[in-house]
């Protein structure tokens, strides 16, 4: 079945692309989500109309994403994770964690729009693909870091401090 996409899909096309898609793609999927039209003479003549407003949102939705895209690159966020003895992390770093940290710092990112290549199950620094248009990406650094080290670090730290003084006031 050919059909008209109305926004952009991913794997598929851009807006006012016709396609040929599976029917029940079409009538199950992106004709209920208004994401497509069926290529008909007069939804052609529709589109054709449409496609300078499409052009005008598309430039804006640019600009929004450049600009938030400034906001983002460069950003370097920490995760802490549980840790196996040889680096190895129980699981895996995900994009809503990677959201979440960015959230943190103050930085409003869809979970969707974090391009992981491959999954992150290593501690170390990662590069992060955010995706905030088709042709607007910004790079982050996750690093990964193990869960408690820190802590169990200034735990010994302070431990080991007290005990020589209370020897000292025994003596």
């Amino acid at each position: 079945m050919k059909v008209i996409l109305i926004e952009e899909i991913r794997g598929l096309g851009t807006r006012g692309d016709v396609v040929s898609v599976k029917d029940g793609y079409a009538r199950n999927y992106l004709f209920p989500k208004n994401l497509a039209r069926e290529a008909t003479a007069g939804n052609l003549k529709s589109v054709e109309q449409e496609k300078k407003k499409w052009a005008l949102l598309s430039q804006k939705e640019k600009e929004v994403a450049e600009k938030a895209a400034s906001s983002v690159r460069g950003v370097k966020i920490t995760i802490q994770k549980r840790v196996g003895e040889n680096g190895q992390l129980f699981g895996s770093v995900t994009a809503n964690e990677i959201a979440d940290a960015l959230e943190a710092k103050g930085v409003e990112v869809d979970k969707r729009r974090i391009e992981l290549a491959h999954p992150i199950k290593s501690v170390g620094v990662h590069e992060v693909d955010v995706r905030l248009h088709r042709e607007v990406t910004a790079h982050i650094k996750v690093e990964v870091v193990p869960q408690g080290v820190e802590r169990i670090d200034e735990e010994e730290a302070a431990a080991a401090a007290p005990a020589p003084a209370a020897a000292e006031t025994e003596a």
